[in-house]
């Protein structure tokens, strides 16, 4: 995320108006989704992500394209 110059509220924004591209199913720990969404400034970021059971997101990386 510092590489890319991303923050907080632009991976929210992401995963609140962005889409599943993809879901990765081959992963013993579970299913991993592929988010592709904007950040706040109109950059496309891709959100790689876990959805868990109480309701909450493991974010496992976040990077601009």
């Amino acid at each position: 995320m510092l590489d890319d110059d991303l923050d907080r509220n632009d991976v929210e924004n992401a995963i609140l108006k962005g889409r599943i591209e993809k879901q990765l199913t081959h992963d013993s720990r579970g299913t991993r989704y592929r988010i592709k969404g904007p950040c706040l400034d109109g950059r496309i970021v891709h959100v790689i992500c876990r959805f868990r059971e109480e309701s909450s997101i493991l974010l496992i990386t976040v990077y601009a394209l």
